[in-house]
């Protein structure tokens, strides 16, 4: 196992904080729990953009595509399992004939996530194995353009509510605050991936992964088949912003196809951002940069508003330009030139 993923007692006890932190935070800090779950969430989605566009090197702007599958498809089957779909979202969930019990509305969130796991699997694999055997600019173009097609389709098919959009289903009152059931499902979403990814990348399949994104032609020269191990990165990756797409539209209780779904401009750079923010290539970067980004951007829609969007174009120009690594990168770059010095003094 590689040092830097070693499970030292230094770590264990750094990631035992961590988990306490995240058990008590919205009990300490109720007022701010929507903003807890997604950051939750965008640590999922950074963590799982990284997996291909920083360990294995293919930057990929098409990563929102699974985000939105996977709302759609928990939607449709919290939904689906109890009534009509196309009646549901004709009547937009209103209505006393649309109305879900405490037991149903735990059923369809248990089926759902799940399913919404699996659809994105189903496609990723189908479409990772065409588009995955592009590189460089012309992969990234064809992901950015999944991405934007997918967001037209939806926005064309009436049965989910097209450009109007589609509403999750309403939580009963007996129930409670559900706000608390979905952090608890984003948290433990967000440690299992972050613990999956941590095994992986301390496998052949993390060397593997960083192999490709050295120089491919030689892992391929050296027998390794690259494009097995990049679809099946790929569909890892899409396996977790599947689940989180899923808890992510029972959060914002809408769905709207372009805005929040398949949100290219909004969601799909926001992953990329934050991974680059906190280092690509890392395994903690990415999770730092989702802290830092959910902080700032909530500062900067508190007392920016009306030029939040400025705000964060310039944070995208200041991480480029004095932190090139990332966070986490720079001070792992300082932390190498410091022990240089010393070897060279001695």
């Amino acid at each position: 196992m590689p040092d830097t993923l070693a499970l030292t007692p230094t770590r264990l006890i750094l990631i035992a904080a961590f988990l306490l932190c995240g058990v008590v935070a919205p009990l300490l800090a109720p007022a701010y729990q929507t903003q807890l779950t997604e950051l939750l969430l965008f640590i999922v989605f950074a963590l799982a953009w990284d997996l291909v566009g920083g360990q294995m090197g293919y930057n990929s702007f098409g990563n929102v595509l699974f985000v939105g599958v996977g709302m759609y498809v928990c939607v449709i089957v919290q939904v689906g399992l109890f009534y009509n779909v196309g009646l549901y979202t004709e009547a937009r969930g209103g209505g006393t004939e649309f109305i879900f019990d405490e037991a149903q509305f735990l059923t369809g969130l248990a089926v759902g996530i799940p399913a919404a796991m699996l659809a994105c699997i189903l496609l990723a694999w189908a479409l990772g194995s065409l588009v995955l055997t592009m590189r460089g600019h012309y992969f990234a173009i064809c992901t950015l353009g999944l991405g934007i097609a997918a967001g037209q389709i939806a926005a064309g098919i009436p049965w989910i509510g097209a450009g109007s959009g589609m509403l999750t289903p309403n939580p009963p009152d007996a129930l409670g605050d559900v706000g608390l059931l979905l952090y608890y499902l984003s948290l433990g979403l967000a440690v299992v991936c972050a613990l999956t990814f941590a095994w992986l990348l301390s496998t052949r399949f993390g060397l593997a992964l960083n192999a490709i994104r050295d120089d491919e032609d030689k892992a391929e020269a050296m027998g390794l088949n690259t494009h097995a191990v990049k679809v099946t990165a790929w569909v890892v990756a899409a396996a977790f912003l599947g689940m989180a797409g899923a808890l992510y539209g029972n959060l914002v209780r809408f769905i709207d196809p372009l805005q929040t779904a398949f949100a290219g401009a909004t969601i799909g750079v926001w992953m990329i951002l934050m991974a680059l923010l906190g280092g690509r290539g890392t395994l903690l970067g990415p999770i730092v940069g989702a802290i830092i980004f959910q902080i700032t951007k909530e500062l900067f829609w508190t007392y920016m508003l009306g030029w939040q969007r400025v705000a964060l174009g310039i944070l995208i120009v200041v991480v480029a330009v004095f932190f090139p690594y990332g966070i986490v990168g720079f001070f792992r770059e300082r932390s190498k030139q410091k022990s240089r010095i010393a070897e060279e003094r001695t």
